[in-house]
């Protein structure tokens, strides 16, 4: 009696049963949550379907001018370094393998390494460039090529030679999914297909800059010098050295660029992509004489990322090391999960479609990319058996030999008595023949063998004749004094200008091909250049069954070269426009990785049969080209289509 009506108890609060006034308002706080989530929901979708649009039209508002052309000189030089580093393993490896006896096996281990830590390259950084920045990922990766092939111009040993290759082909072969992510978006709709078309071609000038400088550095074996017999620095390191140009200089030009104005609007960071669009706004405006023309862009829609915000709220806490360790793993789980997005029901078909006409094409141009040096080879090789010299069964005694043998054969010979001194033994086999009381001296011998010989009381001394180069041969009282160690590089034989030639050409051929698919790409579109590129190239295959001559060989290597470089350039151009800013350097880096493993594969199959028959490899690169070429045209167009 006498209490106050708002003070009594509720009788069933002891049971803890809440009170239906508190059942009410949560139910009411519950909706309004709903309704909020559901409105910043339709707000969120509309902001990302309209951010495509308001980019294009910020992008035309622009212009296309002086600054898009200081960034097409910077990445077409880190293409460029791409191109050359394509070639550099090739051109060295006949002086490298004298310098640090690699054996045939260890040589293939070389080529296969590279291209695989070109694979690993394009995968891991075309996906860490979608959550670290183009730019930052792009300084990254010539970072650590100039490093890297830097040291491997000073490896002695073949061990350290391999692992700064592989490093240095980790760091390059980020470079074209970065390199074409970062140009297409700063690109408007109508200047793409076009600009990355030409930007293609600074991948040719990375193999003509190769090839030239090889061709004039390499076989000047005496441009070097030696400290000792440990250290030595012959011309194939200067030559790498010289490669490195393109990517220092590409490396320096990046470091004053600015990130991709896309990629901070897909991060959250407003502020900093307006800066950038409006210094590209008022560079070209300045350039083109309207330096009063306003920037005047105020609001930019910008979707909103859960990741960013979870990765700043950790790195507020605990240690700097857990503070790296957080944020470096919640990188790595969004590149996983982007990686796993790209398996989505609206881009599985097309991302299919890609991956075989990539895989059609790389496994066809770098199949026969192989088959044409290597065919040249064997076929230099056959016309040099040709011209062996046999001789059976002769007697020489007391002869001083101070000319050089060339291209022999020595079979049940009789040497008693003979001196060879200062002389160059080149492709010669001894066979069952006897040495007693012979001399040798300062020999330098390449592919030089003997061959169930009995050497007695012979002397050799400072020459390079070593266990390997006596098979199932009887020594009685054989001396070997001051044997030289390493192998000795023979120029004139191994480093064949021809071979320079051959790269050097093919290298030129794309010239046309490249100038034709820039010209026309939005003209015709990407699928007709792609297909139509493919299938023509398919058709060039069969002009190789009438290759009977190095000549002939060299001429239609030209003429497929120049059909294909077209269907590359589509291809290149429509990878980037197929997929959305958050996930195109994730997809272009898996595409140019899938690249990379045809190239492996094809490498293997197409040298497997040099010297036994070419119909085997002309079938398989026609069967990939056709196949390829068809698919393409199953790909949608997208010359008309805003970056998504």
């Amino acid at each position: 009696e006498g209490a106050d009506d708002d003070e009594q108890m509720y009788e069933g609060e002891y049971q803890g049963i809440p009170h239906p006034d508190e059942i009410k308002e949560a139910r009411r706080a519950a909706r309004i949550e709903a309704r909020r989530k559901a409105r910043q929901a339709v707000q969120q979708e509309e902001v990302e379907e309209n951010l495509p649009e308001q980019y294009e039209t910020i992008m035309e508002d622009c212009g296309h001018g002086r600054f898009q052309w200081m960034l097409f000189f910077v990445l077409g030089l880190a293409l460029m370094a791409d191109g050359v580093d394509g070639f550099v393993v090739g051109f060295v490896m006949p002086s490298a393998e004298k310098d640090m006896c690699i054996s045939n096996s260890d040589k293939g281990l070389l080529g296969l390494l590279v291209y695989v830590a070109m694979m690993v390259g394009a995968l891991v950084w075309g996906g860490l460039c979608d959550k670290m920045g183009r730019r930052m990922c792009l300084i990254y990766v010539l970072t650590i090529d100039l490093i890297f092939s830097f040291l491997s111009c000073f490896a002695q040993g073949y061990g350290f030679f391999l692992f700064f290759r592989f490093c240095s082909g980790f760091g390059i072969g980020g470079s074209i999914p970065i390199v074409y992510t970062y140009f297409t978006e700063f690109l408007q709709m109508d200047k793409r297909g076009e600009h990355l078309s030409w930007l293609c071609m600074f991948w040719m000038l990375g193999g003509l800059y190769a090839s030239f400088t090889a061709w004039g550095i390499i076989p000047h074996y005496g441009w070097g010098f030696a400290i000792g017999t440990e250290f030595q620095m012959h011309s194939w390191r200067l030559f790498i050295l010289i490669c490195l140009f393109p990517a220092l200089a590409a490396l320096v030009g990046v470091v004053f660029m600015p990130e991709s104005p896309r990629f901070l609007l897909e991060n959250a960071r407003h502020d900093e992509a307006w800066m950038v669009l409006r210094r590209v706004h008022d560079t070209n405006w300045k350039a083109k004489g309207e330096p009063e023309r306003v920037f005047t862009v105020t609001n930019i829609k910008t979707p909103q990322t859960q990741e960013d915000e979870f990765i700043e709220i950790q790195s507020d806490t605990g240690t700097a090391f857990q503070r790296w360790t957080v944020r470096h793993m919640t990188m790595l789980q969004q590149v996983m999960a982007n990686i796993m997005s790209l398996s989505a029901p609206e881009l599985r078909l097309q991302g299919l479609f890609l991956v075989i006409v990539w895989f059609c094409l790389a496994f066809s141009y770098h199949g026969l990319g192989v088959w044409f040096p290597d065919m040249i080879k064997y076929m230099q090789y056959e016309e040099y058996e040709s011209k062996v010299r046999v001789f059976h069964r002769e007697r020489v005694e007391r002869f001083h030999f101070n000319f050089s043998l060339v291209n022999q054969i020595h079979r049940e010979g009789e040497y008693i008595h003979d001196m060879f001194a200062n002389i160059e033994i080149k492709s010669v086999k001894f066979e069952d023949s006897l040495f007693e009381n012979c001399y040798f001296e300062d020999i330098k011998s390449t592919n030089t063998f003997f061959e169930n010989c009995t050497i007695k009381n012979t002397i050799f001394y400072n020459t390079d004749l070593w266990q390997e180069k006596f098979k199932d041969c009887r020594m009685e009282n054989t001396t070997f004094l001051h044997p030289k160690k390493g192998c000795h590089l023979n120029f004139q034989e191994e480093n064949d200008i021809v071979i320079y030639m051959v790269s050097f050409l093919g290298s030129l051929a794309v010239l046309p091909g490249n100038i034709i698919s820039a010209l026309f790409m939005d003209k015709i579109g990407r699928i007709r250049i792609i297909g139509g590129s493919m299938l023509a190239s398919s058709a060039c295959t069969f002009l190789l069954l009438l290759s009977f001559s190095q000549g002939a060989v060299i001429c239609w290597q030209c003429l497929f070269y120049g059909a294909s470089v077209a269907a590359w350039n589509g291809l290149q151009v429509i990878s980037v426009e197929l997929y959305p800013s958050s996930k195109r350097g994730t997809a272009f880096g898996i595409l140019n990785g899938i690249c990379k493993l045809a190239a492996i594969i094809a490498s293997f199959i197409f040298a497997a049969f040099i010297g036994i028959t070419k119909i085997i490899p002309i079938f398989l690169a026609f069967s990939a080209l056709v196949c390829g070429g068809l698919v393409a045209l199953k790909l949608p167009e997208t010359r008309e289509k805003i970056l998504s």
